[in-house]
């Protein structure tokens, strides 16, 4: 008998990727991918055709799939079940002082982090809605629902049910559903867009909630974050950094989190857990920007930063070429500091682009493991495209106190969306145990000086 098919999606900003799996063993079948337009905002028509393109003849024996997806996303929908507006992403940091305005109104960070886990910035759903009802008025009275991403993928593969499902994981994102409670704060919804309006209903983490069009059970999916933990398999004790577009620093606990400074966001995980996580706007393409003004490719990047001594002979790097989420920055730039004749270097400048963007991240999971969830850490775990780097790996074992694995280059999104469509299949507890091997470690190799040159400058920038 031939073995069930899984698939899995990662719907990100920039890419499609899909992957099909063997339900049982996790083996890589076959796999597939497309491009996204670049920008802040898009028409989600554009992620359902390049889904299709990417699946064209893919899924034909697959029995089950399901869709990861960037969190945060605001897709709104009117009577009629069209798009009122392009949807605005979680990058689009327009409604910066819509979240402080949101934070004031509901009487502080304090009652936000108690209410949903988390306090908004210019990232979350909550944030977006209230910019669109104060900007758009006339788009904000025709929206009748509210979906993420993943919610309206998963919808449309389903031909537009009437009824709209999600996840604990990505609904834990929005800003108006509460990870500590399982339910939706409608007064918070209410609060940002003037009304309430249809919500997805939130699905259990291996429910089949439906089937497409063609006849593939579906899944309820998750967000990006919460995909990759599951594809990593990722376990309390496992600080987990992702480095792609935006970096993220995230943690499994038992138990939820609610951080009134804003800098965790007290998310849900895809399994019944939390995950306490920190993003960063700044990732990747502070190293693709820092190869670009050298001019040199990736690989000489690479090389450059190799020849440099860690701290780069005292050039520190804030990475804050996009603003930043967090800290809490939408406004700021990047700076260079400790600049000499002697230091400014192009090995210094590339070694500080990538100390730069791994200290922003370990300022942050040194907050999730200190903020008292029970989180003891004992491994660093390093995903996502700039993870091959080679310099990233060796600078990475400089800046923290536990080893640092980096797993195989994967697809660890939809890895964790496939594994979430075999678990449904398989009606059990807990997920499939499918294992990764080849991961590479790095013994530590811990530099204080390096994340004490970074918080005086952080603190001589921004205290």
């Amino acid at each position: 008998m031939a073995p069930k098919l899984v698939a899995g999606v990662d719907s990100s900003t920039q890419s499609v990727k899909i992957v099909v799996r063997d339900a049982h063993t996790g083996a890589l079948v076959r796999e597939a991918r497309g491009a996204h337009p670049d920008g802040t905002e898009i028409s989600p028509s554009k992620w359902l055709s390049e889904l299709n393109k990417a699946t064209s003849g893919l899924l034909d024996d697959v029995a089950a799939i399901s869709i990861g997806a960037q969190q945060h996303g605001m897709v709104v929908i009117d009577d009629n079940k069209q798009v009122v507006r392009d949807a605005l992403l979680w990058n689009d940091t327009r409604s910066a002082q819509d979240a402080q305005d949101l934070v004031n109104e509901f009487g502080g960070p304090d009652k936000w982090a108690d209410a949903v886990g988390s306090v908004p910035v210019a990232s979350f759903t909550v944030t977006k809605l209230r910019w669109l009802a104060k900007n758009e008025p006339n788009n904000a009275a025709k929206v009748n629902g509210v979906m993420l991403p993943h919610d309206w993928l998963s919808w449309q593969l389903m031909g537009t049910p009437d009824e709209f499902i999600t996840d604990r994981g990505d609904a834990s994102g929005t800003g108006y559903w509460s990870p500590k409670t399982n339910e939706y704060r409608k007064d918070l919804l209410k609060l940002a867009l003037g009304k309430e309006v249809q919500l997805p209903r939130v699905a259990k983490p291996n429910e089949i909630i439906g089937q497409t069009t063609s006849g593939i059970s579906v899944a309820p999916g998750t967000g990006d974050n919460m995909a990759a933990a599951l594809g990593l398999g990722a376990s309390t004790g496992d600080i987990v950094i992702s480095l792609g577009t935006s970096g993220t620093a995230y943690t499994v606990s038992a138990n939820p989190t609610n951080d009134s400074s804003g800098i965790i966001a007290g998310f849900a995980d895809a399994t019944g857990n939390y995950l306490p996580l920190a993003c960063t706007l700044n990732a990747a393409r502070v190293i693709n920007a820092g190869a670009s003004a050298l001019n040199v490719s990736l690989d000489q990047f690479t090389e450059l930063a190799l020849r440099a001594k860690p701290g780069s002979d005292g050039l520190v790097l804030l990475p804050f070429l996009d603003g930043e989420r967090t800290p809490n920055l939408p406004t700021a730039k990047g700076s260079m500091h400790g600049l000499t004749r002697n230091n400014l270097t192009p090995a210094n400048f590339a070694r500080a682009c990538i100390e730069g963007m791994l200290c922003s991240l370990a300022e942050a999971s040194d907050v999730i493991t200190n903020f008292g969830n029970g989180t003891v850490p004992n491994r660093v775990v390093l995903i996502g495209g700039a993870a091959a780097s080679k310099a990233v790996q060796e600078i990475a074992a400089t800046l923290f106190k536990v080893p640092i694995h980096i797993p195989p280059a994967a697809e660890y999104v939809a890895d964790g969306a496939a594994r979430q469509a075999a678990w449904a299949l398989s009606e059990s507890e807990k997920p499939p145990a499918w294992e990764i091997v080849g991961t590479v470690v790095k013994e530590v190799n811990y530099q204080e000086t390096v994340r004490n040159a970074y918080q005086n400058a952080f603190e001589a920038s921004y205290a």
